[in-house]
């Protein structure tokens, strides 16, 4: 009998200060086995709201030692819809949408169909802003990590 996937929660979320501009991206990794929680939160310069959603879930997947069943919980319809319905498609057409189109923010597509294939994930979405704990608290940190980087930026 092989052994289970060790089972972990990820909740993700980005954020950007203008649509371009300055952006934040964060994650909480829950080892509901160990008790054991891991947070992180990153920033760019010039980036936006859907790049800094894919960087959160690509950071989080990232950090998982071993193939893994994710529970994966974003406030992000695009990641969420991209990951479940739309990546297939876009691969089978040569990373273009149904309308022939180049796909948006490709390259981080790939990085997250090449993750996405060492995880087993299920997706859940939620409402941004609800109140959800973890949504709140990646939101705040993906927000402080761009504002530190504003700051830097200005000294």
């Amino acid at each position: 009998m092989s052994n289970p996937l060790p089972h972990v929660y990820l909740f993700t979320d980005g954020a950007c200060s203008g649509n371009p501009g300055p952006g934040g991206w964060a994650y909480i990794l829950k080892h509901p086995a160990s008790g054991k929680a891991r947070e992180a939160s990153g920033a760019e310069p010039e980036t936006t709201n859907n790049r800094m959603e894919l960087r959160a879930v690509i950071e989080g997947l990232a950090a998982l030692k071993s193939p893994s069943r994710v529970e994966l919980t974003s406030d992000s319809k695009y990641v969420l819809e991209g990951l479940k319905e739309w990546m297939d498609q876009w691969k089978q057409r040569g990373w273009k949408t149904a309308a022939k189109k180049p796909v948006k923010n490709q390259d981080l597509w790939e990085i997250l169909d090449e993750l996405r294939g060492r995880h087993d994930i299920r997706f859940h979405w939620i409402k941004g802003h609800s109140e959800h704990p973890e949504n709140e608290r990646c939101d705040l940190m993906a927000v402080e990590a761009y504002r530190r980087l504003i700051e830097n930026r200005d000294i």
